[in-house]
């Protein structure tokens, strides 16, 4: 049955409620509508186009339109179309997945202490299983009170209630009775926006990691169970650790018996122009999540990698304790596995990391050349295919827009009109540019002068707003 664009408009309002979308300002103007992609290119069908500096959700990370990963899925569903893991069943790409995950992470990240893999379906329950591992593993080892968990104002770790509580941005709290109990947020780690005047970047770090022991004093070491962080805090700004930090913070935590858990759900898979955020920061996690570029969102999977800390004692209590209930329906689908395969095979056999380290360094130059004297830009930073641009009132005395001003949201629609497609933060005022990792110097050139042509358009807009 055909159906015009106006009228799948129409069933789109009175049918779909939409994630992290304003419901107000969707039912006055409709849904946007893509029908097809390919590479880094989105097509809407009616003719408009736009090269996707976000890779979907930070996930396309090998391009759209792979006919490998459909092939994969397609062979998996005729030979295997579902199998679930309970009760010691088990498919053959699960399996497998599960062994090369772990085999990376040692060789790539430097991390031989990972022993196991659980899997999911999106890097919410990846951080959902991260809380009830912690909550179990010290109840097994009888410290019933050791159960909160620290995260970072600013942070993302998921939308549902246990990871939507780790989320540090209120704006995800609002309305929904969150954060849960038992979930803390210490500092946010911006030197840009957070830093005391004349605060150098070593003595930042200093107060950050001054901020956490002292919260971990005021609350009890006793009942703190783990701290959550993103190597780099993606839909939080695009926030790099200020030098320093991740070791400091490392050495608090083995202090206090306080695990690690490193959430790569965005960081994962060669978009930092590493393979994990893990090795490029040298982090000792004892539980990792992983998910967006592990099937480069061609199917919903996530997993969750154990350290052998905490492995050693499920294994030995297992007799005594019975059964580990907790999993899902899809937990290791076998297609989503079997796509997972091919889509690392991509990524190794294209050398797609080399990649979004070579072209990450060219975006963050293209930008700077362009934009980097623009007097509403404050920042440009990222690493590998992870950047961000960030702007301020002005310029010169490094005032900052009012929080509810949203200046990178008025510069992300003028973008999408110049053709690019770049992502409006939720929390600071930072457009991201988070590209497939397939992305070439000729998309960045055609990407950074539109954008630049779209900030310069913006400019009316932006002085309004500073001027307030």
């Amino acid at each position: 049955m055909n159906i015009s664009a106006s009228e799948l408009s129409q069933m789109d309002r009175r049918s779909l409620l939409h994630p992290l979308t304003s419901i107000a300002d969707h039912l006055r103007d409709g849904p946007a509508i893509y029908s097809h992609a390919e590479g880094v290119r989105l097509y809407d069908g009616q003719g408009g186009e736009w090269l996707d500096m976000g890779a979907g959700l930070w996930c396309v990370n090998v391009g759209y339109g792979r006919a490998a990963l459909a092939d994969a899925a397609s062979d998996a569903m005729k030979r295997l179309s579902f199998q679930h893991l309970f009760g010691s069943a088990g498919s053959e790409s699960s399996i497998r997945l599960a062994d090369r995950l772990l085999n990376l992470f040692r060789e790539k990240a430097a991390a031989p202490q990972m022993a196991r893999v659980f899997f999911g379906t999106s890097g919410s329950d990846a951080n959902d299983t991260a809380v009830k591992l912690v909550r179990y593993y010290n109840n097994l080892r009888g410290l019933p009170t050791k159960k909160k968990i620290i995260s970072r104002i600013g942070s993302y770790h998921g939308v549902t209630c246990a990871s939507g509580s780790l989320t540090g941005i209120v704006s995800y709290h609002k309305a929904f009775d969150l954060p849960l109990e038992g979930v803390l947020h210490t500092s946010c780690p911006h030197h840009f926006a957070f830093a005391q005047p004349g605060e150098s970047e070593a003595a930042f770090t200093q107060r950050m990691v001054a901020d956490l022991e002292a919260l971990i004093v005021r609350e009890g070491a006793h009942s703190i169970a783990a701290f959550i962080a993103e190597p780099v805090m993606g839909t939080g700004g695009v926030v790099l650790p200020p030098a320093g930090y991740f070791e400091q913070v490392q050495a608090v935590l083995d202090r206090h018996d306080i695990l690690l858990i490193v959430d790569e759900v965005i960081t994962g898979f060669g978009r930092t122009g590493h393979w994990f955020g893990t090795g490029a920061y040298g982090l000792r996690p004892d539980i990792v999540s992983l998910a967006k570029g592990l099937t480069s969102a061609y199917f919903p999977l996530s997993a969750s990698l154990v350290s052998q800390r905490i492995w050693s004692v499920l294994e030995t209590t297992s007799a005594e304790v019975g059964t580990f209930m907790h999993g899902f329906t899809y937990s290791g689908h076998p297609v989503g596995c079997a796509v997972a395969l091919a889509n690392l095979d991509i990524l190794e056999q294209e050398s797609l990391v080399e990649n979004a380290a070579r072209m990450g360094d060219y975006l963050i130059q293209a930008l700077r050349q362009r934009i980097g004297d623009d007097p509403y830009v404050g920042d440009i930073r990222g690493v590998g295919l992870m950047v961000g641009v960030e702007f301020v009132a002005e310029r010169g005395a490094r005032r900052m827009f009012e929080a509810n001003q949203a200046p990178h949201r008025v510069v992300a629609r003028h973008a999408k009109s110049a053709g690019v497609l770049t992502r409006a933060l939720p929390f600071g005022h930072v457009n991201s540019f988070s590209p497939p990792l397939t992305v070439t110097t000729d998309d960045i050139d055609r990407a950074a002068d539109a954008y630049a042509r779209a900030l310069k358009a913006a400019h009316p807009e932006l002085a309004d707003l500073a001027a307030r």
